[in-house]
């Protein structure tokens, strides 16, 4: 029987093992610091993950998705489809680069975008499509794609939080024009802070590559206007270490919600679409009635770390609110309904069986809490 206890289960643990700091060393020993022989074996690697597209290594996840939107020449008087439930970053890297973000609902199942609602939401002005792979559940991109491909839109994919996710067979950041990875360190996979670009088109990977170091390929050579937003050779030789022990990890967290999937009865746990490989970045289940609340604080009080991600849809957040101060045109009532019912429990690979029977009993006393 759970107890009162102040030994909490984290909702999420950083793994940085021996490996990590002394591939780190190693690399602070050579001098060879940024974007060197590192991050090029890094973004090779990756792209293993990627079927085989290429990769092109950045500072961060957000980095990743302003110069793929800058990359494709998207700015002023161009709108990008996105979901508001998702980190604010999605709809931040449109705005940076100028552009409007279009805020449409999710299927209340995966979290992620309603195709058909990607489709009612498409104008003349309409550029791309932005799906978030959220909580590492694939978005439904055979008919995002299908949506893309009959008006003619780029499809950039927030993968995020979704490091080898498939849908049939195929990975995540290999269906759209291009796909964007984090490498913060609460995700499946981290290089202490980070971001990759995957994409099939050798052109786009160049002019990413000019994009994030000053617009220039060779030393002050400068092609285009560019920013810098180079990974080091440090957080690639840290990506690299744990890319390999990514799989183990990955088999893991799904281990672990599968076994919470069989135990847990007191709140609704996560669906998985059919021919859905999902990798559980986050086990985000549902608590329905108003009760979620109540709900966080048993699960506390039993010491079982929890998070809401996200309590604020994006375009309820006060630098997308029209000027009157209202959230502006947008009638999403999955995208609230699921901001008010989600709790994210412990999945991650640090967790014990002995938690997982912890997490698995807690969730399902604080299920009935009022």
């Amino acid at each position: 029987m759970v107890g009162l206890t102040t030994e909490e289960i984290p909702p999420a643990r950083p793994v940085i093992g021996e490996a990590e700091i002394a591939a780190a060393v190693r690399v602070l020993r050579s001098g060879r610091v940024v974007q060197g022989p590192e991050v090029a074996a890094f973004e090779e690697e990756f792209g293993e993950l990627v079927a085989g597209r290429h990769c092109v290594a950045v500072n961060s996840g957000t980095s990743a998705l302003q110069l793929t939107l800058m990359a494709l020449g998207f700015g002023p008087g161009d709108e990008v489809i996105v979901p508001s439930f998702s980190f604010a970053a999605s709809a931040n890297a449109i705005r940076l680069v100028g552009a409007r973000p279009v805020f449409v609902d999710i299927e209340p199942g995966s979290f992620c975008l309603d195709p058909a609602a990607v489709a009612a939401a498409v104008t003349h002005r309409t550029v791309a499509i932005l799906p978030v792979h959220l909580y590492g559940h694939p978005a439904a991109m055979d008919r995002i794609m299908a949506v893309a491909d009959r008006h003619g839109l780029a499809v950039v994919e927030d993968a995020a939080q979704a490091h080898g996710a498939a849908l049939t067979g195929r990975p995540v950041g290999a269906f759209g024009t291009a796909g964007c990875f984090s490498f913060y360190p609460t995700k499946n996979m981290h290089s202490l802070e980070g971001g990759m670009v995957s994409t099939a088109d050798g052109e786009l990977a160049r002019t990413l590559r000019l994009l994030r170091n000053q617009g220039m390929e060779q030393r002050y050579a400068n092609e285009i206007v560019g920013a810098n937003m180079r990974m080091t050779d440090v957080a690639a030789a840290i990506g690299r270490v744990q890319l390999r022990q990514l799989p183990e990890w990955t088999e893991q967290r799904r281990a672990n919600a599968k076994l919470l999937d069989s135990r847990i009865t007191g709140m609704v746990t996560p669906p998985v679409a059919d021919a859905a490989r999902h990798v559980y970045h986050q086990y985000t289940v549902r608590v329905p009635g108003g009760r979620r609340d109540a709900a966080r604080r048993r699960l506390t009080e039993l010491g079982v770390g929890n998070a809401v991600y996200y309590p604020t849809p994006i375009h309820r957040l006060r630098p997308y609110l029209a000027e009157d101060g209202r959230p502006g045109p947008w009638v999403l009532p999955e995208t609230d309904r699921a901001a008010a019912e989600v709790i994210s429990l412990p999945v991650h690979p640090s967790v014990s069986q002995q938690d997982l029977e912890r997490i698995a009993e807690a969730a399902n006393l604080a299920g009935g809490a009022r």
